[in-house]
């Protein structure tokens, strides 16, 4: 499976991910939200981190979309 994340776009995912699993444990700590939110969150931030270490997105590959210029290494696009 080929990459089709930018380096931008792993920056971004891995920021959302460190910002909803903080979410997650404040929710755990007693923040004034559902409980249910905080597995919910908890999963989010995994999956947001995950793809950017990976670097693939399986939605991206699904649709056809890459965040990847053409010429950038790892893109298998010509």
């Amino acid at each position: 499976m080929s990459s089709n994340i930018s380096s931008t776009d792993q920056k971004l995912r891995v920021a959302g991910g460190a910002v909803t699993g903080a979410l997650s444990v404040a929710v755990l700590g007693g923040a004034p939200l559902p409980p249910i939110l905080s597995p919910v969150l908890g999963v989010i931030a995994l999956i947001m981190i995950a793809t950017a270490t990976v670097g693939t997105c399986p939605i991206y590959s699904a649709l056809g979309v890459s965040s990847r210029s053409r010429g950038s290494l790892g893109s298998t696009e010509k």
